[in-house]
């Protein structure tokens, strides 16, 4: 007798706790496509640090108000609304203040400068030349030498710069 009340207990608890999450599943995630939308593109844009922190802790706030019976939807949904609103509020400020972007955000990298890879950038960011030649083979290049740069950005990404034909090298402004 014991172990079918256990077994109901780890698999079932009643049609009250399912129904519970069916309603408060979809209402929070509509709460979160809410505030999303209204927090605007810059929330879902590619990750750095600071996004890759607040997005695991939007999904960890998201499966709480779903599956636990201890949050009510609306704390949920105002826990939600919370971190939206820090993350919009730090990345407006991060855009004013150079003190706080460089807080949140790091700096680009430059990793092959005109036919050199820089072995001590490559090694602080953790980066192998296979890696980069890889970059450089996604961009459709069969030749290293076509190259001008390559940039680890900050959201991890590289970025692979051609030559140009006037020697150019405006894009490369902030890099260090």
């Amino acid at each position: 007798m014991i172990k079918a009340v256990q077994y109901k207990i780890m698999f079932f608890d009643d049609w009250f706790g399912l129904l519970r999450i069916l309603i408060v599943g979809v209402l929070a995630y509509a709460a979160i496509i809410l505030w999303l939308r209204v927090s605007g593109k810059r929330t879902l844009s590619k990750w750095n640090a600071f996004d890759f922190i607040v997005t695991i802790a939007l999904g960890s706030t998201l499966a709480t108000v779903i599956m636990s019976k201890d949050v009510a939807f609306f704390e949920g949904v105002f826990a939600l609304g919370l971190l939206v609103g820090l993350q919009f509020i730090i990345t407006f400020l991060a855009v004013r203040f150079d003190w706080l972007k460089k807080l949140v955000n790091s700096d680009p990298a430059l990793l092959f400068d005109r036919g050199e890879f820089l072995t001590d950038a490559m090694r602080g960011e953790r980066v192998t030349e296979s890696e980069i030649r890889m970059a450089i083979r996604a961009q459709g290049v069969a030749a290293v030498e076509e190259i001008e740069a390559v940039v680890l950005e900050t959201d991890g990404s590289f970025s692979v710069i051609k030559k140009s034909a006037n020697d150019s090298r405006t894009a490369l402004a902030d890099v260090s």
